[in-house]
């Protein structure tokens, strides 16, 4: 039996020595009695330094006396207490422990050691931490992530409500990122959107939050906001923040942010909700001109539901071939030669009958959508010409493309490879228009773009020209060969003096830059006659001749003719 005794001594001595967690002894009275050299190593300390001595001398001080109080509480009632505790090292390193402290009694039940077992579980915690950073804050800038933000949303809204505040939730979208990423590589992105969080985080108050959703969206959370005027005034630094120019390696770059904001109260205490009507804001704030700010409008509410709704039946449309091609004729108003015609599209709904494009292009041009509608355009203007040369009609189609698809990376490559499904069909004989507007966003990107069509035989005209205000310099550097003056201008050419005098503008430098003009919205004979003697001979518009289909084409081209009075009018352009 005492072998037995021994053995089982030596054993425990064993396990006391070669544990890897810290074991220490004390007795009745908290003195320690004993240390094992693993809660040596994590201490720091010798095993001189500890004996006779109390456990606080582990103590980090980072704990309220009531943590303490609780814990020697539960030691008292029940024997035992677990949990985390944070100690101290000797070299005044902080580490976290697991430790257990269990009381050991006599046989009757008397209180004579007690055994406090540990381990540094430092790595664990901050393993914890690293995980927890990735799973809130953005890998890029560091910034709260969707996640966090919900959680900082909800405590914000609770905080408003109890006290009566105001906050605010502002979705910020940069205007004219996607072209950065395409020009200058998407290294040259990421070092500007961790610019954007930076000057961001500068402009903001303490306690506001700076948030990136992903790409180049970012969310401002805004506490205590006390008048609709202070707010505007945070809002305009962040824009004129935002616009400060971006050094790049090579270059500099300026871009724009648009802000729809929603706020609490009146709008929701639902933070999805108030995210969302903030989005739907700044949508509204990029359609009404960008670099802007804009609130969220109860109305844009049923908006958002019509658009998806139009969206929704225009994949169905494309599905079941409900679009349309016409094709409006473009005639030289001084001999009655045709020009060429410009691809309209049109809906044929099966219930509300044909639709023009103001009626559903404004729903998806935003969308992905528009990348499906733009190539089914194409395509469907390629098949027309082919089917026109077999009849022995040869004809310049001109076809619009929207700024997101032009701007897309594979525009130029998808473009290639439509054009070499028809090889009968003349790459020379497709025009691409563009709006004006869309290629003064970013004209060195639009430049290459239509460069590179243009290697391809494609031509290029700007569409509704002298609505952006282009400088000289930018029609210089844009090589597109025709220019349209928007209809706008023509409309009131009789009536108007400026409009006359941007038209005669216009007309000059057309003429000093070598490029050909075509005028849009024609709608009367008197029209004509005027732009005939402004040195204007090209035109299309309802005075010359409505979009019709593909088939009604041919019968109208070989009845057409000028009328008598463009025949006579008086080719002075000096007018």
């Amino acid at each position: 039996m005492r072998k037995r005794a021994q053995r089982f001594e030596r054993l425990a001595a064993s396990v006391f020595k070669h544990s890897q967690e810290g074991i220490v002894v004390t007795d009745m009275y908290n003195h320690i009695i004993d240390a094992n050299p693993a809660s040596l190593r994590l201490s720091g300390y010798s095993r001189e330094e500890v004996l006779g001595k109390d456990p606080r001398m582990f103590s980090s001080g980072n704990h309220p006396r009531s943590f303490y109080t609780t814990m020697w509480k539960a030691i008292n009632e029940f024997g035992h207490w677990q949990g985390e505790i944070q100690n101290r090292k000797k070299s005044g390193e902080f580490y976290t422990e697991q430790l257990s402290i269990d009381v050991v009694s006599d046989r009757d039940g008397n209180l004579q050691h007690y055994v406090a077992a540990f381990s540094d579980i430092s790595y664990l915690k901050e393993h914890a931490m690293a995980l927890k950073e990735i799973a809130y804050n953005d890998a890029l800038t560091g910034l709260p992530n969707r996640l966090l933000l919900q959680d900082r949303m909800q405590q914000a809204l609770s905080h408003a409500k109890r006290q009566g505040k105001q906050i605010a939730v502002c979705y910020l979208d940069l205007d004219g990122f996607k072209p950065v990423n395409d020009n200058h590589g998407h290294q040259a992105g990421d070092q500007i959107l961790i610019e954007v969080a930076r000057r961001l985080q500068q402009n903001l108050r303490t306690g506001d939050t700076v948030a990136r959703l992903g790409g180049d969206e970012f969310v401002l959370l805004m506490l205590d906001i006390r008048s609709t005027s202070e707010l505007e005034q945070l809002l305009a630094r962040v824009l004129k923040t935002i616009a400060e120019p971006y050094a790049l390696q090579d270059t500099t770059l300026t871009l724009f942010a648009s802000i729809g904001i929603a706020t609490h109260p009146p709008d929701s205490e639902e933070a999805d909700t108030l995210l969302r009507h903030a989005d739907q804001a700044m949508y509204a704030a990029k359609q009404s001109g960008k670099n802007r700010y804009a609130f969220f409008d109860p109305s844009e509410e049923q908006k958002a539901v019509t658009i998806n709704s139009i969206q929704r039946e225009i994949q169905i449309a494309l599905a079941r071939e409900q679009l349309r091609l016409y094709y409006q004729p473009k005639v030289n108003m001084a001999s009655g030669a045709m020009a060429g015609v410009e691809a309209l599209i049109r809906w044929q709904h099966p219930e509300k009958g044909l639709l023009t494009p103001d009626a559903f292009l404004p729903a998806i041009e935003h969308s992905e959508l528009i990348f499906d509608l733009g190539h089914w355009v194409l395509r469907q203007a390629l098949t027309q010409m082919r089917a026109w040369k077999m009849e022995g009609i040869e004809l310049e189609v001109s076809v619009n493309i929207a700024a997101l698809q032009l701007q897309r990376v594979d525009f130029v490559p998808s473009l290639k490879a439509l054009l070499a499904e028809f090889p009968d069909v003349p790459a020379s004989r497709l025009q691409l228009e563009i709006l004006e507007t869309a290629a003064l966003q970013d004209i060195n990107a639009v430049s290459k773009i239509i460069a590179q069509c243009a290697e391809l035989g494609v031509q290029f005209a700007l569409d509704d020209f002298g609505t952006g205000y282009s400088s000289l310099t930018y029609l210089r550097r844009l090589p597109t060969q025709v220019l349209k003056i928007d209809q706008s201008f023509i409309r009131d050419l009789l009536s108007d003096p400026e409009d006359l005098a941007i038209t005669k503008g216009i007309l000059g430098l057309t003429q000093a830059f070598q490029r050909t003009v075509v005028a849009e919205g024609v709608e009367t004979i008197e029209h004509g006659t005027l732009l005939l003697k402004l040195g204007c001979e090209l035109a299309q518009g309802y005075g010359i001749a409505r979009p019709m289909p593909a088939g009604d084409l041919p019968a109208w081209m070989d009845s057409y003719q000028i009328p008598s009075e463009w025949k006579k009018a008086n080719l002075d352009y000096s007018i």
